[in-house]
C-alpha cells in the first residue's frame, strides 16, 4: 500500500512538472522586451494549418502568424505589402530558444501585424 502511494505521488508530481514545462512553451501575451528583433526578406507567403500564415525568407527560414487568417489578415494584401520586401520580425524568446512565432511584423515604421497591447493592426 505504501509503495503504491509513493508511485502515485511520483506520477502526479511528474505529470504536474510536465504540464508546467509544456505550458512554458505556450506563447501568450508577449511583450517587446521578451522578443528578439530580426530583419528578414520575405520570399513566400502561404496559408498553413489552423488558419496560420507562414512566411519564408531568402535563407529558407519559415516563420508564422498563429491563426492569422482568423485575426483578419488577408493573403493577397500581405503579398502586396511584404512579398520580396525586408520586414522586421519580433520573435518570442523561449527557454528552448527563439520561436518562429511572429509577435509583430513591420515594414519600416508601419506595423502590419502585432500581438502587443496598445498597438494597432494596419492590415486592410
Amino acid at each position: 500500500m505504501k509503495k503504491g502511494l509513493i508511485i502515485i505521488s511520483t506520477l502526479v508530481i511528474i505529470g504536474f512538472l510536465g504540464f508546467k514545462l509544456l505550458g512554458s512553451l505556450v506563447i501568450n501575451n508577449t511583450k517587446k522586451s521578451s522578443c528578439v528583433t530580426e530583419t528578414r526578406t520575405i520570399t513566400k507567403i502561404e496559408e498553413a494549418t489552423s488558419y496560420d500564415i507562414t512566411f519564408e525568407t531568402t535563407s529558407g527560414q519559415r516563420y508564422y502568424i498563429n491563426r492569422g487568417l482568423e485575426r483578419g489578415l488577408n493573403l493577397d494584401s500581405l503579398n502586396a505589402k511584404v512579398l520580396n520586401k525586408t520586414v522586421t520580425l519580433h520573435l518570442p524568446k523561449l527557454w528552448t530558444g527563439i520561436s518562429s512565432h511572429i509577435s509583430q511584423l513591420a515594414i519600416g515604421d508601419t506595423i502590419i501585424f502585432t500581438e502587443f497591447k496598445n498597438n494597432n493592426i494596419t492590415e486592410d
